[in-house]
């Protein structure tokens, strides 16, 4: 048996053994200094490649690993999500883009809910009957769903070429979105339909992509859902549907039709109100053909 301070009894002429004693390790001061609060390491590289936004990427889009995220303050608050501006930036470059996160906590009336996303149940029998029961576990997996919603619909409408802000990333219930800017005011977010006056003369151009959206979304078998003036933003003259997480499959909803029609119904009340009338039905009846053409 080997003792530390003992002669080796093998060989009397060998130097004692001494046993090998463990580096404390020391504090790095020249490594780099964590980052304040508002700040953080870019996501992009750290989220598996499905969780990407579709090929081929923009241009302006920023890739490289040693980008930081700074938060710039909020844009908008919702009752399930807020709108947050972020600058991702590396020494050479900078873009600015939205940060949408999903609250759980908020999620506490799913009936509306259900009805969009019929057919869209979880793959967990389990995550099912939580988000039935609107248990705490069950807010979690429908912030989750919901995020996934509406990053999977941005990609399919981007990939459709409908107006969206081009999703950049998922990582869990927060989605990174092209930021849809005033082109007057590039730091400021465009504004909504809604805040046009009846005497804009965009109206009439604005009215015409209007139509050109619903038909995109026809032609994709989707429908909003919730389109309205509320969630087209108004970025110079070219409109963008914001918002999409409750698209309808019109093949696979029950009510997917009725969900079209309330889409032609809401826009063309708001052109009406600004003196642009327009006939509901007669713009359902050419997203039909448009369906099963």
């Amino acid at each position: 048996m080997y003792h530390s301070s003992a002669t080796n009894r093998l060989d009397p002429t060998a130097e004692p053994f001494e046993p090998t004693r463990r580096r404390q390790r020391r504090w790095d001061e020249s490594g780099p200094e964590p980052l304040p609060a508002s700040q953080r390491h870019s996501t992009w590289t750290g989220i598996e490649k499905g969780a990407r936004g579709p090929r081929p990427y923009p241009s302006w889009l920023i890739e490289e690993a040693a980008a930081i995220d700074t938060e710039l303050g909020l844009i908008k608050s919702g009752k399930e999500a807020e709108v947050h501006l972020l600058e991702r930036a590396t020494e050479q470059r900078r873009v600015l883009l939205a940060a949408k996160r999903y609250r759980a906590s908020e999620h506490r009336q799913f009936t509306r809910s259900q009805a969009y996303s019929e057919g869209r149940a979880a793959r967990r029998s389990r995550d099912n009957r939580a988000v039935s029961n609107n248990s705490s576990y069950g807010r979690q997996v429908a912030a989750g769903q919901w995020a996934a919603a509406e990053f999977h619909y941005l990609t399919l409408c981007h990939q459709a070429g409908i107006p969206v802000p081009y999703p950049v990333q998922i990582d869990g219930t927060e989605l990174l979105l092209e930021f849809i800017s005033d082109p007057q005011h590039p730091q400021l977010a465009a504004p909504r339909l809604q805040q046009l006056r009846r005497d804009d003369e965009r109206l009439p151009q604005l009215w015409d992509q209007a139509v050109r959206i619903l038909v995109g979304f026809a032609a994709a078998g989707l429908a909003h859902g919730d389109l309205s003036a509320y969630n087209l933003l108004v970025a110079g003259r070219r409109l963008v549907v914001i918002d999409v997480p409750q698209c309808v499959d019109l093949a696979g909803n029950a009510n997917g039709l009725d969900y079209l029609h309330r889409d032609c119904v809401n826009l063309c009340a708001w052109f009406a109100s600004k003196n642009l009338e327009r006939d509901p039905d007669a713009l359902f009846t050419s997203l039909l053909a448009v369906m099963f053409s």
